[in-house]
């Protein structure tokens, strides 16, 4: 059983800033891509950044130079510090992991969403 939670959500004013974390945990042999995505109300879900297990980060556009995503690989964790945030930024945000977890017999690939995390930027 693999899980992925997720933590830092929350209300702030334009201007603010918020630290996401999401930790995975469970059978877990490796994780190769973790990354943050969000859903605002009425819209698809959208790539904010994501990073390789190497290191290589991947932005959208509206979010560079804003938010900075990193990872601490011993503690099979992601982060994502929100800078400068706009209320086009309010939506809620989900992480996601593409790792190989133990089975009974070997290692499978999947990819794993953690529960959402709301973020609301307004004054």
């Amino acid at each position: 059983q693999v899980q992925l939670v997720e933590s830092g959500g929350g209300l702030v004013q334009p201007g603010g800033s918020l630290r996401l974390s999401c930790a995975a945990s469970g059978s877990i042999f490796s994780i190769n891509t973790m990354g943050w995505y969000r859903q605002a109300l009425g819209k698809q879900r959208e790539l904010v950044a994501a990073v390789t297990r190497g290191g290589s980060t991947n932005y959208a556009d509206s979010v560079k130079g804003r938010f900075t995503i990193s990872r601490d690989n011993p503690k099979k964790t992601v982060y994502l510090q929100m800078n400068s945030l706009k209320p086009e930024d309010t939506a809620v945000y989900y992480c996601n992991a593409d790792l190989t977890y133990y089975t009974g017999s070997g290692t499978k690939w999947g990819s794993y969403w953690g529960q959402g995390t709301q973020v609301t930027v307004s004054s």
